[in-house]
């Protein structure tokens, strides 16, 4: 027994030298490529110019409702008028009245790369104007800020692109390869008549890209909690997208003698058990990917998982999944977001309904996510049907071992030489499903600096991104490009 003691002794203390030697092990990251000068920025030119363009209320409110054609006019105009050497130089279509396809003729070697951003908003909410510290359609300049709708999502990435193409055309510069930018115009309800359009005519056209980076990754300050360097997530894959309509009738009438169950009572019942029995966690590549790269700056607990996720992957997990995003990041989400009402308080629904929002992680589809509804549910009088024609499988990952992925983060430690380079997946939605087939890598990345406070302001209150930012935002386009279809 003793000898048995001694040799299970050391067998535990061997393990405990593996585990911490993997950890002390961890390499800390290196810059992927040497230094290249950023190209100047006159800030406060760009800012004005992001400003007018804010102005502009290019609002997107429903995939059923009328575009508010002369509000996109305008905003196209000012573009021109603010331009005028990039649409001299760039072959323009214009795709069902809004959207803007540009193609930068290159030399035709390395590949074309395709370049995403979109001009629609999102409506500011009836009654809220007045808590803005700026209007939301101001364009404010303030307080070494832009203020208003669009100045995170996705302004400054149309007009960060064309200021990057700008300064480039300005400086001489003549690309190798083939650049197209495809600016949307209806991306925040799907985008059927600006990013599937003009797909449509890439894939008639028989192009083919190289590399195709839509919004959606960051460089965040904070975020990350021990992590005090910027963090640059170039994103190598997008979540799906399902939402589902769960129905149920029974007998209406008189609250005072109800059926069991009643349909709302049905349809409650539905909901919980979805919300109760989840689809499982798992660590997708990219999200492990991040996690590796990040790992040597976090804690020795965290280092130590990471390290020997073999063995502690389920303790990794467990801590990531403590946070809502976190959870987002390792898990096919679920969100109920809407609910039949009734017409009185003493009168019984005779259908009630709920819609579910499904977040599909890459390795699950939207045939796993309806055959968990209905596994989960296990109610046959419980009817599951689409919500919406908007629907989309998670994205292909892409690798981060390849020039593309090193030209983008050299890019970024062109102008934040302490910037760590991460990965992982959008868990919102982006205009780049809708291009699927046209690339043999996609990446989703806007180089804007975000911290824990500007989260909310996505889609919310005091959108705004700071003049320093949006300046470094469009050195790091102009770099990307360079490295990406440079001489």
């Amino acid at each position: 027994m003793r000898r048995l003691l001694v040799g299970l002794g050391a067998m535990a203390l061997l393990l405990i030298a593996v585990l911490l030697a993997r950890t002390l092990l961890l390499p800390s990251p290196a810059p992927v490529g040497e230094a290249l000068a950023p190209m100047p920025v006159d800030a406060g030119a760009a800012a004005t110019r992001l400003s007018q363009a804010i102005r502009v209320p290019t609002v997107s409110t429903a995939e059923d409702s009328p575009t508010e054609d002369e509000a996109f006019r305008a905003f196209n105009a000012l573009l021109r008028q603010q331009f005028p050497r990039v649409f001299a130089a760039l072959a323009l279509e214009t795709v069902n009245e809004h959207s803007l396809l540009l193609h930068w003729a290159g030399r035709g070697d390395p590949g074309p790369v395709l370049l995403l951003a979109h001009s629609d908003v999102v409506p500011v909410e009836a009654g809220t104007e007045s808590a803005w510290t700026h209007p939301p359609f101001s364009g404010a300049i303030a307080d070494g800020h832009v203020w208003g709708r669009g100045a995170l999502d996705d302004k400054s990435g149309v007009l960060g692109w064309l200021e990057a193409v700008d300064a480039l055309l300005a400086s001489g510069f003549e690309p190798a390869g083939d650049v197209w930018l495809a600016f949307g115009h209806d991306e925040e309800v799907g985008g059927q008549q600006g990013a599937v359009a003009m797909a449509g005519l890439l894939r008639e056209r028989g192009l083919k890209f190289s590399v195709a980076i839509d919004e959606g990754g960051a460089i965040t300050r904070g975020v990350v909690p021990g992590v005090e360097a910027p963090v640059a997530s170039i994103m190598a894959g997008e979540k799906g997208y399902l939402s589902l309509r769960l129905s149920a009738d029974s007998v209406g009438g008189h609250s005072s003698a109800p059926p069991t169950p009643t349909a709302t009572g049905r349809i409650a019942r539905a909901v919980a058990r979805l919300e109760e029995n989840q689809m499982p966690q798992r660590l997708s590549p990219p999200v492990a990917a991040m996690f590796e790269r990040l790992a040597p700056q976090l804690g020795f607990g965290a280092r130590l998982a990471v390290a020997n996720r073999w063995l502690l992957e389920g303790v990794l997990i467990e801590q990531i999944a403590r946070t809502r995003v976190g959870n987002a990041l390792i898990r096919t989400t679920t969100a109920p977001t809407m609910f039949s009402r009734g017409t009185k308080d003493n009168v019984l629904q005779a259908r009630a309904w709920a819609v579910v929002n499904f977040r599909i992680l890459p390795g699950d589809s939207v045939a796993s996510v309806r055959e968990h509804v209905r596994r989960t549910i296990d109610d046959p009088a419980v009817r599951i049907e689409l919500a919406s024609e908007f629907v989309s499988e998670p994205s292909p990952v892409s690798p981060i071992d390849t020039a593309e992925y090193r030209a983008i983060g050299a890019a970024v430690q062109d102008v934040y030489p302490d910037a760590l380079l991460s990965t992982g997946v959008v868990t919102g939605a982006t205009d780049l499903r809708h291009y699927a087939g046209l690339f043999e890598l996609r990446y989703n990345f806007a180089p804007l600096v975000y911290t824990p406070d500007d989260i909310a302001r996505f889609h919310g209150r005091d959108e705004r991104v700071s003049v320093d930012g949006y300046a470094r935002m469009i050195q790091v386009k102009a770099q990307m490009l360079r490295r990406l279809v440079g001489s």
